[in-house]
């Protein structure tokens, strides 16, 4: 009797794809600086740039996306170990009822 390896093989896959995911995604965030909001000062420079509000709304939506990916990439992860338990489950009740 043959036992096919796909459950072992898709289970330990979808493991390192949630890793990379996750890997992928405390990255960007690490790598994500958020701007605090500068003081007000009396009179700004002349060469010196305010920073635009879009640049924070989409600093924001970078994290935000980063985390959502996070979340994913550990779903994906515990999705994985979860395939591979109930293979090997599989596999234990196979080898006592054979034997």
């Amino acid at each position: 009797m043959e036992i096919s390896r796909s459950a072992f093989a898709s289970g330990t896959s979808t493991i390192q794809s949630g890793q990379r995911r996750v890997d992928q995604a405390a990255s960007d965030i690490a790598s994500n600086a958020i701007t605090q909001p500068q003081q007000p000062t009396s009179t700004p420079p002349a060469n010196q740039v305010n920073p635009s509000p879009r640049a924070a709304e989409q600093t924001r939506a970078d994290l935000a996306e980063s985390l959502v990916a996070l979340r994913q990439g550990q779903n994906e992860a515990e999705a994985g170990a979860k395939v591979v338990k109930t293979a090997d489950e599989v596999l234990g009740t196979l080898i006592d009822t054979k034997a």
